[in-house]
Formats: C-alpha cells, structure tokens, sequence
C-alpha cells in the first residue's frame, strides 16, 4: 500500500543524527542525502525520507499523525527508543509496554523527533 514515508524538518544535521541513532537500533545503515539534501533511509524492504519543505516554510509536524515502525521483538523496541532519547527524541504517551486493545496484545514504544514528528516502535505479540 505505501512507497515510502517523507517528513520534514528545518534542522537536517539533528534529524540525520537522531534517525541514524534510531535506526541503528534496529540493524538500518546510516541515512545519506540525496541531490536535493534529502536524508534517505532503506531497511528491510522500506523506505523512508526525511527533507527540508519545499515552500520554503518551517517544518512542523502532523497533528494526531504518528508514523509506526514494526520491530521484531519488544527489545528491538526497547532499543529503539532508547537510541531515539539518547539522540535528541522526546519520550511521549506512556512508557514503552504491552497495550491490549482491537488489535490484540503490542508491545509500544513512542517518540517524537527533534522535528515533533509523532513515531512508534511497534512489535505485534503473537
């Protein structure tokens, strides 16, 4: 259903380091920058972007938009969001844990980036 996730970001340099630091976690190589200065990240068959606006206006995120990364086990998870904190992220929702809901057991690991975007590590308990 998706080719790729884009967000933005008004400071490259912190979003690059903090991506890199996140998704490192999780086995991805570093992000490199295209022609057009965009961060671009290819792991296990995503891909995934993160640019400068082409308007010219400040970036900002999306209100009530989060963007999910599947992990392969809570402690993928854990590390995740671990890296993400420690590279400039911001913890947010409750702590990583199990939640149980319409979509039976997940293990949650919420972050935003230094650009405010809303991600989350999600790893499905079987």
């Amino acid at each position: 259903m998706f080719s790729h996730v884009m967000v933005g970001a008004s400071d490259m340099a912190a979003s690059k380091a903090f991506y890199d630091a996140t998704f490192g976690a999780i086995g991805a190589k570093p992000g490199f920058f295209d022609d057009k200065g965009r961060a671009i990240y290819l792991h296990d068959g995503a891909l995934f972007l993160v640019t400068t606006p082409i308007d010219g206006a400040p970036a900002c995120h999306a209100n009530g938009g989060t963007i999910g990364f599947k992990m392969a086990s809570p402690q993928e998870a854990d590390a995740w969001h671990a890296a993400g904190v420690a590279a400039g992220g911001t913890a947010c929702e409750d702590p990583p844990g199990v939640r149980e809901g319409g979509f039976g057991k997940l293990y949650l690991a919420y972050l935003r980036d230094p650009a405010g975007n809303k991600l989350c590590a999600l790893h499905r308990i079987a």
